[in-house]
């Protein structure tokens, strides 16, 4: 399949990420992905970075225009989570979770965007969740950054859109990834109960709405939320 450009996934190494970047391979991108830890075993450009460090995310972006050429997909997948009761919750645990979802992501769009603004296009994803949409128990921070993801998204599309950038949000539900395999057998039970399909997503479910976003066919789609 003929390359249609260059797209970065972060958080690239396993789950939703590592799906994504499958699939924009297949789609015919070139793939490059940011991690943190336990670099992958595929055939990707990869460059670890952590998202909570500008410096780092600035370099990583910076090496990857470099050796592979603009970025005309962005999907900002990193994400970290530590459910626990709002009045049991660590400062040291918020910070985390706020550092790496939301501000992460922010830093993220903030140093690619400046590319495709200098290219007149360009497709930035953010994977949210449905809790930041509907909250969960015992995840009020984690879900105070998927819904800061949304506004985010939404500000930047009206910020850009008129460069021929879009910006869109993925809310996927309960996904079967290793975030969610800590979960004991009830609460799984309990989900999938009150989910309309009776079943939790596979990553590569997930996978396929990133391939859409990053299409010609989404291209009059934009401050969307899916979900």
């Amino acid at each position: 399949m003929s390359n249609k450009g260059i797209a970065v996934v972060t958080g690239g190494n396993r789950g939703i990420g590592l799906a994504t970047a499958q699939r924009l391979a297949q789609d015919g991108f070139k793939v490059a992905i940011t991690y943190r830890e336990n670099k992958p075993a595929e055939d990707f450009y990869m460059v670890k970075a952590d998202v909570t460090k500008t410096e780092e995310i600035d370099s990583a972006i910076e090496d990857i225009e470099k050796n592979l050429g603009p970025i005309e997909v962005l999907v900002i997948n990193a994400g970290f989570n530590k459910d626990s009761l709002a009045m049991r919750i660590e400062d040291s645990d918020m910070e985390k979770i706020i550092d790496t979802n939301l501000k992460g992501g922010i830093r993220v769009a903030r140093r690619v965007v400046k590319s495709m603004l200098r290219n007149k296009k360009g497709k930035i994803i953010f994977i949210g969740s449905v809790v930041g949409l509907l909250g969960s128990a015992g995840q009020m921070v984690y879900a105070s950054t998927k819904a800061g993801l949304v506004g985010a998204a939404r500000s930047l599309a009206r910020e850009v859109g008129a460069r021929g950038i879009t910006v869109n949000v993925i809310a996927p539900g309960y996904v079967d990834t290793d975030m969610t395999d800590d979960l004991d057998e009830e609460r799984k039970n309990y989900i999938r109960q009150n989910t309309p399909l009776g079943r939790t997503a596979s990553p590569v479910e997930i996978a396929g709405v990133v391939s859409f976003l990053s299409s010609k066919d989404s291209d009059f789609i934009t401050g969307a939320v899916f979900w």
